[in-house]
């Protein structure tokens, strides 16, 4: 009795891919605009998407708003930057050498779930309340996902080059740079992608919760504490939040796919 193989189903084109997605967007903002214009909910607390997406392109000509998104900017990608270069090397230590992991395991897993906004208080007494406030917390945030992730790489890094190299007389730093960093890359840069989403809810949730300065979040503060509140311009600013957070995972996905080719065919997806 012969069995056949059934074909496998080719993966999406890109184009498709986007395709699907703008039109996914495209009907949530159209339930959006028939919810309110409908009345089947108040148009003063959800206004129609079609304006929500005005307010949202009045507000990139507005000087004091764009300060305020350049300034939400700063703060993510500068508490980014430092969290993956505390949380790269630091991964890498604590997955190759044991002694150390076992040491600090329990640190670390008394540390990592800790909100981060919880820490907003102490913070704000220790360091102050300015952009260094929204760094330090975003650091924190951020440093998990990629601490993790590189730790998780580098258990599937191949036993049998380490052993090769290690034959070949190749001391354990030639090793790791050698093998289990290469190896171990496209999870880092898994880690780095979620972590980017991670700071930038941080980055927003802190300039709301501290209510002061510049910021996106302190934008949308001000707008909610307004009489009557501005809702329009809430959700305008949280149009750009979420807008800002999609463009990033796109092009950090993009060049993922792009320099990890070998490791994305390995595991049957094309690039």
């Amino acid at each position: 009795m012969s069995t056949q193989t059934l074909p496998r189903a080719r993966p999406a084109s890109s184009a498709s891919r986007w395709y699907r997605r703008a039109a996914g967007a495209l009907a949530f903002a159209a339930l959006i605009e028939l919810v309110s214009r409908t009345g089947l909910a108040d148009p003063e607390f959800l206004p129609p998407a079609s304006e929500i997406v005005g307010r949202a392109g009045a507000l990139l000509l507005d000087p004091a708003f764009r300060a305020h998104a350049l300034t939400s900017a700063l703060a993510w990608a500068i508490g980014l930057c430092v969290a993956a270069l505390l949380a790269v090397p630091l991964g890498l230590l604590l997955g190759s050498v044991p002694i150390i992991d076992a040491a600090m395991r329990s640190v670390v897993e008394f540390l990592r779930p800790i909100p981060s906004v919880a820490l907003i208080p102490l913070v704000a007494l220790v360091i102050g309340t300015g952009l260094q406030h929204r760094i330090a917390l975003v650091v924190y945030a951020s440093l998990w996902p990629i601490l993790y992730n590189t730790m998780y790489g580098l258990r599937g890094v191949d036993p049998l080059a380490k052993e090769s190299l290690r034959a070949y007389g190749f001391g354990p730093l030639s090793v790791l740079l050698r093998v289990s960093l290469p190896s171990s890359a496209p999870f880092i840069t898994t880690g780095v992608r979620l972590a980017a989403g991670v700071a930038l809810i941080l980055t927003v949730s802190t300039e709301i919760v501290a209510g002061r300065g510049e910021g996106i979040g302190v934008f949308i503060f001000f707008a909610g504490i307004a009489v009557p509140a501005r809702m329009t311009d809430i959700l305008a600013g949280v149009f750009w939040v979420g807008l800002f957070g999609v463009a990033v995972n796109a092009l950090l996905v993009a060049a993922e796919r792009r320099a990890f080719r070998w490791h994305h065919a390995q595991l049957g997806e094309r690039s």
